[in-house]
């Protein structure tokens, strides 16, 4: 069962519709088979038209539904032999950032990325993907790690940002995400990162200051949540979906702005309605950049990658 958006009710009503009538398909002499067919192409082109002109604030929800891909949907999809490794080797194992050895092909790399889980225990054992001080400090780890065997590192961004609590800020959570920005700027070895959903703040760019930047069609990537932005410039979060539209948070729009560098499409209805495909498009995406990257020696990258971020908004 797919989990509908507010905005995709008509979409909804179809298709409860459709399933109605199978359930009473058989029964009796009448033949629906032509009705079910004819509903479910007007279905179909009615949620390719309403996708076709999402709203920032539309693509918001969608990069927020529930069963959007998250990261552990990627490391089973795209990845082979997966192998995590854990703790930051100074205060614990943060269970919003997930890394490990993985292959990708024949490519050897390390992976990491946000992990906000997919049920009531999974989202409070993964802290909803808000990391604290020791995820990025273990991501840190992780990324020397890399370097030091010249893998390629790939980063899957899906947070609404570091954990603001006041324990995270005692352990030095500012500190702690500007290492590892600069722990990505500093890398040796070829660097792409994907906003799969949400790329919030500081959390999603102490995991995106890479050669090559991502994003899913539907996923958004802003320096404050919609609400957040609403809170402060008209006190109230109800200006969400002004505050989504004046932020300029699309994928369409970052790419205009020169801040990502490729679009990965999505399955009409957004990756969650085609896990299988969307994860696909990310795959051969990926792949293409580590290609085009791996001419590069490690000053080269560093070079690449600084000459990238100087000169957004230049």
């Amino acid at each position: 069962m797919v989990s509908f958006l507010e905005f995709e009710k008509p979409v909804a009503e179809l298709e409860a519709r459709i399933a109605e009538l199978r359930a009473t398909a058989g029964v009796g002499d009448i033949d629906i088979d032509g009705e079910i067919a004819k509903l479910e192409d007007r279905a179909s082109k009615l949620l390719a038209d309403t996708y076709a002109k999402l709203t920032p604030w539309q693509k918001t929800q969608v990069a927020r539904h529930p069963d959007r891909p998250h990261f552990k949907d990627y490391v089973a999809g795209l990845f082979d032999n997966f192998m995590p490794l854990a703790g930051d080797r100074a205060f614990a194992d943060d269970q919003a950032i997930i890394g490990g050895f993985a292959t990708l092909g024949d490519r050897r790399l390390m992976v990491i990325g946000h992990e906000k889980g997919d049920d009531t225990a999974s989202r409070v054992r993964h802290n909803f993907g808000m990391a604290k001080p020791e995820g990025y400090r273990k991501a840190i780890r992780l990324m020397e790690l890399a370097d030091r065997f010249s893998l390629p590192v790939v980063t899957l961004v899906d947070t609404s940002g570091a954990f603001p609590g006041i324990q995270a800020e005692e352990r030095g959570q500012a500190e702690a995400i500007a290492r590892s920005t600069q722990a990505c700027l500093a890398l040796g070895v070829p660097m792409v990162a994907a906003v799969v959903g949400e790329g919030g703040s500081g959390g999603a760019v102490a995991l995106a200051a890479a050669n090559r930047v991502l994003m899913f069609e539907h996923a958004v990537y802003s320096v404050i949540s919609p609400e957040g932005c609403a809170s402060i410039l008209w006190r109230t979060a109800d200006k969400a979906s002004d505050a989504a539209t004046a932020m300029q948070v699309t994928a369409q729009h970052l790419k205009a702005l020169g801040v990502i560098d490729r679009i990965v499409p999505e399955p009409v209805g957004g990756a969650h309605r085609q896990p299988v495909e969307a994860i696909a498009n990310l795959a051969d995406a990926i792949a293409k950049e580590l290609d085009a990257l791996s001419v590069m020696d490690g000053a080269a990258l560093r070079r690449d990658r600084a000459d990238k971020f100087l000169a957004i908004g230049a």
